[in-house]
């Protein structure tokens, strides 16, 4: 797994972006599960995530990050990336970022897909 940390700050809140190839659920919940090992992750507010199957199937999480997941699906599918789950990771700073979290994930995940 690739695990690009700090590279968005904002008002207080930090983000960081993650992946690997997954060929389904249960893969992208392990992966999450090994990434959440380090302490740091597994303290973090939000790790949104999202994944698209080889058969088109689209699977996401927003983990309280209302609308984030289906940021990162609508990325992976404009880059015609199959069976890859990216996961972007926000620790919340104490002051609200209104629309600018969505901006904020998709540079992150931007950012994983320039690294690839």
């Amino acid at each position: 797994m690739q695990v690009f940390d700090g590279i968005i700050s904002d008002r207080g809140s930090k983000y960081a972006v993650s992946g690997a190839p997954c060929a389904g659920p249960e893969e992208a919940k392990a992966l999450i599960k090994t990434l959440c090992k380090q302490k740091k992750f597994a303290k973090a507010t939000h790790n949104t995530w999202g994944l698209l199957l080889a058969d088109g199937t689209p699977i996401k999480n927003d983990d309280g990050e209302s609308g984030a997941g289906m940021v990162i699906l609508r990325m992976l599918e404009r880059e015609g990336l199959y069976d890859h789950l990216i996961i972007v990771t926000r620790w919340y700073g104490g002051k609200h970022l209104g629309g600018d979290r969505f901006r904020h994930v998709q540079d992150a995940v931007r950012y994983y897909l320039d690294r690839l």
